[in-house]
């Protein structure tokens, strides 16, 4: 499952602050990057070696973060996959490579629902994503 144990952590997060329901509090939807740490990207099956994550909103009916900020230490790589419902890229730092295209810092990429590919970076990067579905790994 994606994300287990920030999952897990975030939920009884969210509890203990009562975000589960409506707030009116604009602070209970504002994540603060600068004063999270980053964790190890955990999925089951998945070589994620190097790869950092920092969730950014956590959907409590899918159980999963829909947008991230995922780091890529230089060398690391995430496998070909697929996303059934599309996935948007902005690259914070760095420079990565999804396919043979390079994104740069300040590059944006929109891939459409049912849209293949993997990444790696060679000098490490840090990026938005916004996923809204799980992905699949596949066989290349």
């Amino acid at each position: 499952m994606f994300l287990n144990y920030i999952i897990y952590s975030l939920i009884n997060y969210l509890k203990k602050i009562k975000i589960m329901s409506i707030s009116s509090n604009m602070e209970d939807y504002i994540s603060r990057t600068k004063n999270s740490e980053w964790k190890p990207l955990n999925e089951s099956g998945v070589d994620t070696t190097g790869l950092y994550v920092k969730p950014l909103r956590f959907d409590p009916k899918q159980q999963r973060s829909p947008a991230i900020i995922l780091k890529f230490e230089p060398g690391a790589s995430y496998p070909y996959h697929n996303h059934p419902a599309g996935e948007e890229i902005f690259v914070l730092k760095g420079s990565c490579f999804v396919n043979e295209s390079i994104l740069k810092e300040g590059d944006y990429l929109y891939t459409p629902p049912g849209f293949k590919h993997g990444v790696k970076s060679e000098t490490g990067c840090e990026m938005l994503l916004l996923i809204p579905a799980e992905v699949e790994i596949l066989k290349k």
